[in-house]
């Protein structure tokens, strides 16, 4: 997927984004932040685009907030605005971040490129599809849908556990990715971090 156009943000690019984040969250916990330069306006025709997103927070290394869209619906700056507030306020696994959270908070993104459907006709078929470390994965049956993005094979390297993981993520059974019906869509990403 090289030739992806979510693959031309550079390294600059992505801080920036990262810097649109921290003070996106520093406005709405009404926190003063950053430096003239900090402050000046991201102008790059990639922030136009339209993206779809993830942004993760995390403190102490462990998570404090996920939210994000799987589809490009708006463009990258808005995608980034929306999903930092979301992390941050609107994850209904945690609590809304406080103010006194705010140093302490470490900020990743991640750009997706467009879910593509994974055809299998078999349960192992299904395990040597998946690209393990470089697919998102999402799988959907019937009114359940859940997603996995790639950086969770870091904690979950094997493909049958990651697969029992996100069924169960869903409120599916664990054993979900082995019955018939199960939909499958793979996604790669481009990620930054703080």
């Amino acid at each position: 997927m090289t030739s992806d156009p979510i693959f031309t943000l550079d390294r600059h690019q992505g801080m920036a984004l990262l810097r649109l984040a921290r003070k996106t969250l520093a406005e709405a916990l009404h926190i003063p932040w950053g430096t003239a330069d900090e402050e000046a306006p991201l102008d790059h025709p990639c922030l136009e685009r339209k993206q779809a997103t993830f942004v993760t927070l995390t403190r102490q290394g462990l998570l404090r907030g996920c939210i994000g869209t799987l589809l490009p619906v708006t463009t990258l700056r808005d995608s980034v605005q929306e999903n930092t507030y979301s992390a941050a306020f609107r994850d209904q696994r945690f609590n809304p971040v406080e103010p006194g959270e705010f140093d302490e908070l470490h900020i990743e993104l991640s750009l997706l490129t467009e879910p593509q459907p994974l055809v299998f006709e078999s349960p192992s078929a299904l395990l040597t599809g998946l690209r393990t470390g470089l697919d998102g994965v999402i799988i959907k049956k019937g009114g359940a849908t859940a997603t996995f993005l790639p950086q969770v094979w870091e904690q979950i390297p094997n493909p049958e556990a990651f697969l029992s993981q996100l069924c169960l993520k869903a409120g599916l059974s664990g054993t979900a990715w082995q019955e018939p019906g199960l939909d499958v869509f793979t996604y790669q990403v481009q990620h930054f971090h703080e």
